[in-house]
């Protein structure tokens, strides 16, 4: 899809479809005011309205679409508008549609460029490669936009960012939706190295022997029982440099999640496909980072493994020697991810680290408290929290801290063991997060638990779509485009 800007007005450029985005409080333009009945100009948020302008105007068709009150537009408030826009554009099968404002809203035309093409490049996704009998509407795609400005420098500058990370969300999104019998540790490893053919990042993939000899005993464990054997995956984005931040982002792997031993109840089993929605955040943070080439050093570490019930299957009661020489006692084999998250997380020390990003779909209880509206984080740095508050009220993916104290890190102690995977029933996310924390030594960290946001069953958002989100890549990518040690 591409995304072109000029100046002017929408209504003075003839083509087949123009958008117009509106605000409760504005006033019609008498040549547009007068083909509809005031009660229909309301501006209401996304509420829509097709005319046929029969040449009031130069656009053949025109779509208004509401925006609420003008003051109150947010570059959240333009996703949604430009999402919104190209589904009805779709509907009505215009390959091409032109988009403006009747007033700009206040907000900075790059940011409103940046929000606008990611709307667009969102709401533009479908997942459909199983797909053998689509419908023409189902085939048809939007090929050009045009965005008309005030301010078309700024608004090429943020219409560049957007798409690219648009794009990386989409990728995202396409690894959580694939069927778990496609999307293994294999595939995910063959996928960092496309990746890293195509944008040049240094990857390394080990499997099951070099796993074996270099004593990953987290990822080896959970993916014992499985015929698809596990991978470690690390992409490498540019290089450690004076001045410049290593960033490691860890993700969460798991390709298909039945429980093991602990199995799942069938019901909605068949979405634990997403379990490994951590690893497409890494996956879609590391294209976008690419793409935009950030001023930074960034690591993309996923850990992969299949977590199935039989023979070879490690046991509730089992310890397991880590990566980093801790033991694990093994109460649930359904609490997995962390098992296999202990790895990556020791790993990353390595790279002498300015900060660890961890995302996961980790636990149950962050659905029961946060809902699909936020994502939890915990974090051992202060400072690294609050950038990342402070990105999700930007990115619009939105981020609840929760605490880490030292009172829930003794919830997690093993009578046999050094630490256990389950540190029961009460405060389940944080004791979570209490347990990946003793994997990162004194580097700053932060766990990203996207368990509720990950994957929708009943999207809240113009721009969403049943299934996976790729959730995260805005956030983190938002993060580290402002970055401070």
């Amino acid at each position: 899809m591409e995304i072109k800007v000029k100046g002017g007005s929408v209504l003075e450029l003839a083509s087949d479809l123009a958008v117009l985005a509106v605000g409760e409080d504005v006033v019609l333009p008498g040549s547009v005011a007068g083909l509809i009945e005031p009660k229909d100009s309301s501006g209401k948020m996304k509420k829509t309205l097709l005319l046929y302008p029969g040449g009031a105007v130069k656009p053949r068709r025109l779509l208004l679409i509401g925006m609420g009150k003008t003051d109150k537009v947010t570059a959240e408030s333009l996703r949604e508008v430009a999402a919104v826009a190209i589904k009805e554009a779709r509907k009505v099968q215009a390959e091409a549609f032109s988009f403006g404002f009747l007033d700009q809203p206040n907000l900075d035309a790059e940011k409103a460029g940046q929000a606008l093409a990611e709307g667009f490049e969102m709401g533009a996704y479908r997942y459909q490669p199983y797909k053998t009998e689509l419908k023409d509407e189902d085939k048809f795609a939007v090929e050009i936009i045009t965005v008309f400005c005030s301010d078309e420098q700024k608004t090429v500058s943020g219409v560049v960012v957007g798409q690219i990370i648009g794009r990386g969300v989409g990728f995202a999104r396409d690894l959580v939706n694939g069927p778990g019998g496609k999307v293994t540790p294999a595939f995910l490893g063959d996928e960092a190295v496309a990746l890293g053919k195509r944008l040049g990042l240094k990857v390394n993939v080990l499997g099951p022997d070099e796993l074996v000899k270099q004593g990953f005993g987290g990822i080896l464990a959970v993916g014992s029982a499985s015929v698809n054997e596990p991978r470690f995956i690390v992409m490498e984005y540019g290089e450690a440099a004076e001045k410049r931040p290593t960033i490691c982002l860890i993700g969460k792997g798991l390709t298909f999640d039945s429980g093991g031993l602990n199995i799942k109840p069938a019901e909605a089993m068949e979405m634990m496909k997403s379990d490994m929605g951590g690893s497409a955040t890494v996956f879609g943070a590391m294209q976008a980072i690419a793409e935009l080439k950030l001023p930074l050093h960034a690591l993309g570490i996923v850990c992969a493994a299949e977590n199935m019930p039989g023979s070879r299957a490690y046991r509730p009661g089992d310890v397991v020697k880590s990566l980093s020489g801790k033991t694990i006692e093994i109460l649930n084999t359904d609490a997995e991810g962390r098992v296999i998250l202990s790895d990556g997380l020791f790993y990353a020390q390595r790279y002498k680290p300015d900060a660890i990003i961890e995302f996961s779909t980790l636990t149950g209880a962050m659905i029961i408290a946060l809902g699909a509206h936020a994502s939890g984080v915990m974090a051992t740095d202060q400072s690294l929290a609050d950038q990342l508050i402070a990105a999700g009220e930007e990115s619009g993916e939105r981020v609840w801290q929760l605490p880490l104290w030292d009172e829930y890190k003794e919830m997690i102690k093993s009578d046999i063991a050094d630490i256990k995977n389950l540190g029961g029933r009460a405060a389940g996310s944080i004791t979570a997060g209490a347990f990946l924390a003793a994997f990162v030594g004194d580097y700053p960290f932060a766990h990203v638990d996207i368990a509720g946001t990950g994957w929708l069953d009943k999207p809240n958002k113009a721009y969403q779509e049943k299934g996976g989100q790729g959730v995260g890549v805005r956030l983190v990518v938002e993060m580290l485009k402002h970055y401070k040690k």
